[in-house]
This record gives structure tokens, C-alpha cells and sequence, in this order.
């Protein structure tokens, strides 16, 4: 009976919050390690548990495109201090300009517990992000202007970089309080371009729709990200085979985004500043769990969006989101 109490609650929140809720607009580092939410604390629990996480994901970008993102999240602990996690994720995404898919980037990290004591522990995590493309997959057919254009990033399965992440957090039984750091090392190989789709070779002599539509996606030729920061508060609340929780995420891009121009100067390119890229994106987070035992559960995380940033050339900005998880610990 409380099963089924239980996924009814699940199913209500899905079809209540489809409208709203934004994930982490930030290239995944806010679910790395330390980073992540709704993490489990217990002063007796050893450090040492396995796990294997099976989650489904569902993004409403601020444009057409819808983001589907099937996700495989493994821990592995080396020793009672230390564990590995690595995480893979398959992405289709379908929007007014077509549809795409395939395995997106992969996480990987290491995380050490730095302090435990019998009210919180510290944990420190230090990883990276290995690209699954370049950014640069391309449309196959002819609705709009001729084949082999790259699409824009919002229609990308990767971000097409390098990236590396270190972050800590706090965690006690009611409480985790997360900082982390990201960085894109390499820029990407995106050669979005506006004339190519609609036909026009500038935006000013663009006009209608889809034209319009086409001219929305900001240019991320050959994009390299800005450096961001985020920052994570979690208030919970756990009971014997149930936990909720309710939290704030900040994330800062404390670094102009930078985007390859061609120039009569520069044949190769020369890279440019793009305006209105730093900022904060901040949301409102909330999860439910339920634990069939001590080795299996599954939970529900979904968002609310307050602030964006003004122009998001990774197009990694999100209306809504909603994540529903198995776990599974051994």
C-alpha cells in the first residue's frame, strides 16, 4: 500500500511540474561526487558502498528542442575513504529543426572523504569530462536550405570539450552544502551558421518563420565556455523508508564564452568575447525517495528556474526537467 502511495505521489509531481523546473544548466559537474544531490548520510554507513544508478531525464529547452538523456551512473569504492564514479549518458534530442541522438560526454571522478566526525563528514571530488563529439553533428535532410549544416548546440549530444571539475561538500543529516569548480579546456568544433539555414547570409535581411526561429540559436562557432562556479544548498528530511528534500542551485559562468570569427585578417579565425554570457543561473531544486531497503530505491528530482543568463551559446538553458532514478547499492 505505501508502494503504491508512493508512485502515485511520483506521477502526480511528473504531470504537475512538466512546465516548470531547470536541471543543472552547467555540463553536469553539479551531479559529479560531492556535488550531487539528495546524497545519503549516516554515521555508521561505510564510505566503501558500490552502486548503480539508472536514470531517465527529461529537459524543455528555452527553444523547441526537447532533451531526453538515459543515464548510467556507477560508483565504485576503492577503500573505506575513496570511491570512483563514472557516468554515461545517451541523448536524443527532437525539435523544429529535426532530431538527434547519441552517447553524450563522459564523467569521470574521484571523491575522499577529508573529514568524519559523528555530525557531518567533508568529501572532496576532483574529475573531468571526455567528450563524445565535437559538437558538430549535422542535419541529413532538406526542410531547410541544403544538407551536412551543423546544427546548434541545443540540438548537440555533446558539449565537444574537455572539461575539468574539483568541488567539496558538507553533509550531515539534515544538510548538504556543495561548492564546485568548471573549466573547459579545449574548445569545440560546432560551425553553426545562421545563412547556411535560412537561406540569407545576414540576420538583417532575414525575415519569418522559421527564419526567426533559426535566428534564436545564439553562434557557437568553434565555442569555447566560460569557467563556472556553482553552489549548492539541501535541506532534508529522511524517515525510515522515505526522503524529500529542498534546495537552491546557484551556478555562476565567471568567464565570457569566446567564439571563432573569420576575418579578411584572420583566414584561420581569431577568437571573440561573446557579451552577456557571465552571470548567474539559479534554481530551485526538490526530490522525493523511497526505499524498498537498504540496498535499493528509487527517486524523483524536479526544478524550478528563477534566473537564467541573457545569451547561452551552449544552449545547455532549460525550461523544465524532471529526473526519475533507480538505485541500486551492493
Amino acid at each position: 500500500m505505501k508502494v503504491n502511495v508512493f508512485f502515485s505521489f511520483l506521477v502526480l509531481i511528473v504531470i504537475t511540474q512538466t512546465i516548470y523546473g531547470q536541471g543543472c544548466s552547467d555540463a553536469g559537474f553539479c551531479t559529479m561526487g560531492a556535488m550531487k544531490p539528495d546524497q545519503a548520510y549516516g554515521n555508521k554507513i561505510n564510505f566503501k558502498l558500490r552502486s548503480i544508478e539508472l536514470s531517465q531525464y527529461r529537459g524543455k529547452t528555452t527553444l523547441s528542442p526537447i532533451v531526453w538523456v538515459s543515464n548510467l551512473d556507477a560508483t565504485i569504492g576503492i577503500n573505506s575513504k575513496t570511491a570512483l564514479q563514472v557516468k554515461i549518458p545517451y541523448q536524443m534530442i527532437e525539435g523544429n529543426l529535426g532530431s538527434t541522438k547519441g552517447v553524450g560526454d563522459i564523467s569521470i571522478s574521484a571523491t575522499r572523504q577529508v573529514f568524519h566526525s559523528d555530525k557531518f563528514d567533508i568529501n572532496a571530488t576532483i574529475g573531468g569530462k571526455i567528450p563524445s563529439n565535437g559538437s558538430d553533428l549535422k542535419k541529413q535532410d532538406n526542410e531547410f536550405g541544403s544538407i551536412n549544416q551543423d546544427y546548434p548546440m541545443y540540438y548537440q549530444t555533446s558539449l565537444g570539450s574537455y572539461d575539468i571539475v574539483a568541488g567539496f561538500s558538507l553533509i550531515s543529516k539534515k544538510w548538504l552544502i556543495a561548492f564546485g569548480y568548471q573549466d573547459a579546456l579545449t574548445a569545440n568544433n560546432n560551425n553553426f551558421k545562421w545563412g547556411e539555414w535560412s537561406g540569407y547570409p545576414t540576420p538583417e535581411m532575414a525575415t519569418g518563420v522559421p527564419v526567426q526561429y533559426i535566428l534564436d540559436h545564439d553562434k557557437a562557432t568553434k565555442l569555447k565556455r566560460g569557467s563556472d562556479i556553482m553552489f549548492r544548498v539541501e535541506r532534508n528530511w529522511r524517515f525510515s523508508n522515505y526522503n524529500f528534500s529542498f534546495g537552491a542551485l546557484p551556478i555562476y559562468r565567471i568567464t565570457k564564452d569566446q567564439i571563432n570569427t573569420l576575418t579578411n585578417w584572420y583566414p584561420d579565425g581569431i577568437y571573440k568575447k561573446v557579451d552577456k554570457t557571465t552571470g548567474l543561473a539559479l534554481s530551485l531544486l526538490a526530490s522525493a525517495g523511497y526505499h524498498f531497503n537498504v540496498n535499493s530505491s528509487v527517486k524523483l528530482i524536479i526544478g524550478y528556474k528563477l534566473v537564467d543568463r541573457e545569451v547561452n551559446p551552449d544552449g545547455l538553458t532549460r525550461h523544465a526537467v524532471q529526473t526519475i532514478a533507480y538505485v541500486f547499492r551492493f
